[in-house]
C-alpha cells in the first residue's frame, strides 16, 4: 500500500489544523486564555457569511429587552486588566478565577479598552471568553466602542503606553508564527501579509528603537480596518447600544443621530472596520467633538453643559428610554448622576495609566434601582446601609463629584 504524501494527508485536516494554530496563537496572546467553543454562542453581531447558520439576520443587535437579571454597567478601563477584573468582581461577575459567576446577569462596557495601559489586546480576550461563558449561563456581555477604539483604527496611536506598543509587537510575533504553520499545510488558502503596505519608519517615533517600530507597525496591521484584532473584537462592538428603559454610548447623542437611526451607526460602524471603507457614519458621527464617541455635553457636571432639558428631548425619541449612560469624561469622585438620573456618568478613571481610580460600577435591578457598586472604603459602608431616595445607592460628598480634565 502506497504510503499517503504530506500533501494528501493536511488536505483531509485543513481545518482541524486551522483550528488548533489559532487555538494556539490565541493562547499564547491572550496571557494563557482558552476560548470556550460552546455550540450556539456566536456573537450576535457576527455578519451572516461568517456563521453556520445562513438564516440569521444580518443587522446589528442595537436594542435588548430588559434583562430578567440586574443590569451591570462598567466604564473605561484603558489596558489595565487588573482593574477591569476588580470591576467585575465588584459586581459578583467572576470568580477568583477570572470564570464568570453573573448567571443572567446582562453587562455592558462602554468602550476605551484600547490605550493607557499594556493589557489592551489581553482585555479584549478576556471580554469575549466572559461573553461566551455568560451567554451559556443565560446572561449578556456587550461590549462598546469608545473614542479611544475609533482613533487607533485611524492610526492616531498619541495616547499608546509603552507597555502597550509592546503588547501588540509581541502579538505580531504570534501571529506571524501562527501564519507560517498554516503555510506548511497545502490544504489551507495561503494567509494574506497584513503587514503590506506599511512603512518601516514613522515620524512620531524613534526610529532607532527597533522594538518600538516593530510595536507600532503591528498596532497599525492588527487595528486597521479589516486587521486581525479591528474585525475580530472591535467590529462586533455596539456603538450605540439600547437595554430596556437604559441607552447606552461612550460619549452621548443629539437628535441627528438619533434620526438617522441608531441601529444605522452601529452597521455603519461594522462595515467600516470590516474593511468596506468610509461612510456617513464614520465622516459625521465618529470625528469631531460632537461625535457620539466624543461629545461631553452630558457628561460633564457643569450646570451650563449638562443641558436637562435637551436631554429629556433626546431621551424621549428613543422609545421607552429613561435615561443615557456614559463614559468618556472621567468623575474623579466616583459615578454621578445629574438631571434626575437622566444622566449617569460612570467613567471613573479606573485604569493606573488614567487617573488610578477606585473600580466603580453600576448595577441596575427591578427590586432596588440604580446602585453604585464601589471599591473605595470612604463610601463603601455608607453605601450598604443607606440610600438616597430618586438616586443613586450611594452617599457622595456634598462638593459633588469633581471632573478629571484628561484629553480625549
Amino acid at each position: 500500500m502506497e504510503k499517503p504524501t504530506t500533501s494528501s494527508t493536511c488536505q483531509q485536516v485543513p481545518n482541524l489544523l486551522s483550528s488548533f494554530v489559532d487555538t494556539f496563537v490565541d493562547f499564547s496572546v491572550s496571557g494563557g486564555l482558552f476560548l470556550p467553543n460552546y455550540q450556539n454562542t456566536p456573537h450576535s453581531n457576527t455578519p451572516v457569511s461568517h456563521r453556520n447558520d445562513e438564516n440569521t439576520p444580518g443587522k446589528f443587535k442595537t436594542r435588548y429587552p430588559s434583562p430578567p437579571g440586574r443590569l451591570v454597567a462598567i466604564g473605561d478601563l484603558h489596558g489595565d486588566l487588573e482593574k477591569s477584573k476588580q470591576a467585575l468582581r465588584l459586581a459578583k461577575l467572576i470568580n477568583d478565577s477570572g470564570d464568570w459567576t453573573g448567571g443572567s446577569t446582562t453587562v455592558v462596557q462602554v468602550g476605551d479598552v484600547l490605550d493607557r495601559g499594556g493589557d489592551e489586546i489581553k482585555i479584549l480576550y478576556f471580554l469575549e471568553r466572559l461573553r461566551r461563558q455568560a451567554v451559556k449561563a443565560g446572561g449578556e456581555v456587550i461590549t462598546m466602542n469608545g473614542n479611544h477604539e475609533t482613533l487607533n483604527v485611524e492610526r492616531d496611536f498619541r495616547y499608546m503606553s509603552e507597555s502597550g506598543c509592546e503588547e501588540f509587537r509581541v502579538w505580531a510575533e504570534w501571529y506571524r508564527v501562527g501564519q507560517v504553520m498554516k503555510c506548511l499545510c497545502e490544504g489551507l488558502e495561503k494567509p494574506k501579509n497584513i503587514f503590506k503596505g506599511i512603512p518601516s519608519s514613522f515620524p512620531e517615533i524613534d526610529n532607532d528603537n527597533e522594538a518600538v517600530v516593530q510595536g507600532f507597525r503591528a498596532r497599525i496591521a492588527a487595528l486597521q480596518p479589516n486587521g486581525p484584532i479591528s474585525a475580530r473584537f472591535l467590529s462586533k462592538n455596539a456603538t450605540v447600544l439600547v437595554v430596556g428603559d437604559s441607552v447606552f454610548v461612550h460619549g452621548g447623542l443629539k437628535p441627528e443621530h438619533v434620526y438617522y437611526g441608531l441601529e444605522k451607526i452601529n452597521e455603519d460602524v461594522r462595515d467600516w472596520l470590516n474593511g468596506l471603507g468610509e461612510n456617513y457614519t464614520v465622516k459625521k458621527f465618529l470625528r469631531y467633538a460632537d461625535a457620539v464617541v466624543w461629545m461631553r455635553d452630558f457628561s460633564d457636571d457643569s450646570a451650563k453643559k449638562c443641558d436637562c432639558s435637551a436631554l429629556e428631548l433626546l431621551l424621549s425619541t428613543i422609545p421607552g428610554a429613561r435615561r443615557m449612560i456614559m463614559g468618556h469624561t472621567i468623575q474623579e469622585n466616583g459615578i454621578s448622576e445629574a438631571c434626575e438620573n437622566r444622566a449617569i456618568r460612570i467613567d471613573v478613571g479606573m485604569s493606573k495609566g488614567c487617573g488610578d481610580g477606585f473600580p466603580e460600577v453600576l448595577e441596575i435591578s427591578e427590586n432596588s434601582g440604580l446602585k453604585v457598586l464601589t471599591s473605595n472604603p470612604l463610601y463603601q459602608d455608607k453605601y450598604l446601609h443607606r440610600e438616597r431616595k430618586g438616586g443613586l445607592g450611594l452617599l457622595i460628598p456634598e462638593q459633588g463629584p469633581k471632573q478629571v480634565e484628561v484629553k480625549a
